[in-house]
């Protein structure tokens, strides 16, 4: 017979040998270590209070934080997709096969999203799934789409919001990445910064840069942008804080790379919310 103290330690062993993006609580005490820490900016995410009667789907979902808070909140059907094979990521040119394999290797063919499922007793169904590649035919058509940290990983955001757009009959929240340092300086102008170097991160885009790719693939914006930090996770290695940090705080200062772990580890890291609906 299994008792509770081993079904308990069983299931921590089975966390820890994961790489996590989402920080989820699974069990009292067995929380993932996630990249990201989103629990604290759920107050800040205008997520309807009830999702009754709304059929919704979460894109990019990877541990799947968002697609179970859609479903807590009484979605009569969760749909997640995500894409699970690293090599069909998109990918620059110049990417090399351990960057791959590294940044692969956090996305675990997608097997956090099914301890968690399993764990909450979860109904959502997981479609692997490129939001490029999304139609009416496969997926239906939703109320509610959740779109969060993704679209700074597409090499075209605006295609992607457009393929959302044709199975939108409700609304859509965007939760993505911004250029901090962009949309101070340019609060009101469309600006995205361009990365492409080796690795899936793209088109960093300003708050206006961010609701311009929105309304460009035929959303009309009713709320937002406005500028939201997510927590760092406890997979997430930063600087250390407090006089250390003071003291580190001028080399890091002298670097893009520097001033963003500064960023995470004093402020976390920047999105917009957007919320929108199809014009």
């Amino acid at each position: 017979m299994t008792t509770a103290d081993g079904r308990h330690g069983e299931l921590a062993e089975r966390v820890a040998a994961l790489d996590w993006y989402h920080t989820l609580e699974l069990a009292p005490g067995v929380v993932t270590p996630g990249w990201q820490d989103t629990r604290g900016a759920l107050a800040e995410i205008p997520i309807p209070a009830s999702l009754e009667g709304k059929r919704c789907l979460d894109v990019g979902t990877f541990d799947g934080f968002w697609a179970f808070e859609l479903e807590r909140r009484g979605a009569d059907e969760v749909v997640a997709i995500d894409v699970l094979e690293p090599a069909e990521f998109d990918w620059p040119a110049d990417s090399e096969p351990e960057a791959i394999e590294i940044i692969g290797a956090r996305k675990g063919k997608g097997l956090g999203f099914e301890i968690a499922r399993e764990v909450f007793g979860s109904s959502v169904k997981r479609l692997e799934r490129s939001v490029y590649d999304l139609t009416e035919d496969d997926a239906g058509r939703f109320d509610f789409i959740y779109l969060g940290s993704l679209l700074v990983h597409l090499r075209d955001p605006v295609r992607a919001l457009t393929r959302l757009r044709a199975v939108c009959d409700g609304s859509l929240l965007v939760v993505d990445g911004i250029d901090l340092p962009l949309s101070l300086a340019f609060p009101r102008q469309p600006i995205a910064r361009l990365d492409g170097r080796g690795r899936p991160w793209w088109w960093w885009a300003n708050s206006a840069g961010l609701a311009r790719m929105v309304e460009a693939a035929g959303f009309e914006i009713t709320e937002g942008p406005r500028r939201v930090f997510l927590d760092p996770g406890a997979g997430q290695e930063l600087p250390p804080r407090g006089a250390a940090l003071l003291r580190a705080a001028p080399r890091l200062l002298r670097s893009r790379e520097g001033r963003l772990a500064l960023l995470l580890a004093t402020k976390g890291d920047p999105h917009a919310v957007i919320v929108a609906r199809p014009a």
